[in-house]
């Protein structure tokens, strides 16, 4: 399992790493608003879905670029670019996700930052941070007081409509609050460096590779309704059960 998502990471960076801070055509998915796509994630979604299914054809593989293949209890789960919008815009915070599935709870994944040269693996009972050839455990911080909580989300501007409230009640009684930084403010979460993460409306490729780096460090991580946040939806990540549990009653009281 670990030498397989390595393998797909390193398969991944040789197609985002040569476009990172070039000239690129970006493509808008979407008809209203904007959803951008380059070469760079469909090149690397393609090259991480080689890799696994030279390893496990008959395992079931879901992307954000090329959607679903198969179907198995076992899935992989992919972005092959988490914020693209970082990535056009040359800021270093965007990263490859690769997530593994079992009944629809993910037990190992990876995000992948090969600019900065940084992955944060997670495998069942270790969520490590490799850098220069050293690999070294990831850990929360543990925090317990959401009055003094470091808060991360990629932008306000996710909180649409009756969410606006949640976030204003994270925001009024949180100490710090940081912007734009996608999947990776998840991973420095897990690394002691961010105490919450919360953002809405998530599909399954945006989070499911993360679980696990949170998990095997000792953070928890759900939706905002209990539900497992394998699949995508409403999430918030807390570096304890206690910092957890008093943001979910601030979110859910709004």
């Amino acid at each position: 399992m670990r030498s397989v998502l390595l393998k797909a990471a390193e398969a991944a960076a040789s197609q985002t790493l040569p476009l990172f801070r070039t000239t690129l055509n970006v493509d808008n998915k979407l008809d209203a608003g904007f959803d951008p796509v380059t070469e760079a994630d469909k090149g690397a979604e393609t090259a991480i879905r080689a890799v696994i299914a030279e390893t496990f054809p008959d395992h079931a593989i879901i992307g954000e670029e090329w959607g679903r293949s198969g179907e198995s209890r076992y899935s992989w789960i992919i972005d092959p670019v988490d914020g693209t919008r970082a990535f056009i815009s040359g800021a270093p915070v965007w990263g490859t996700l690769i997530g593994f599935a079992v009944d629809g709870v993910a037990v190992a994944g990876l995000m992948s930052q090969p600019f900065t040269g940084e992955t944060f693996l997670a495998t069942p009972g270790r969520s490590s941070y490799l850098r220069s050839g050293a690999e070294n455990a990831n850990r929360v911080s543990g925090l317990e007081e959401l009055a003094a909580a470091r808060v991360f989300t990629t932008t306000p501007n996710l909180f649409k409509g009756e969410h606006w409230s949640k976030w204003l009640a994270i925001e009024s009684r949180t100490r710090l609050q940081r912007f734009g930084m996608d999947c990776y403010g998840y991973a420095l979460l897990a690394a002691g460096h961010a105490d919450l993460v919360i953002e809405p409306y998530l599909n399954t490729y945006d989070i499911a590779a993360l679980v696990p780096v949170i998990r095997e460090a000792g953070g928890h991580i759900t939706c905002w309704d209990g539900a497992e946040p394998t699949g995508g939806g409403n999430v918030v990540a807390a570096a304890s059960q206690s910092l957890l549990d008093q943001a979910l009653e601030a979110i859910n009281a709004n």
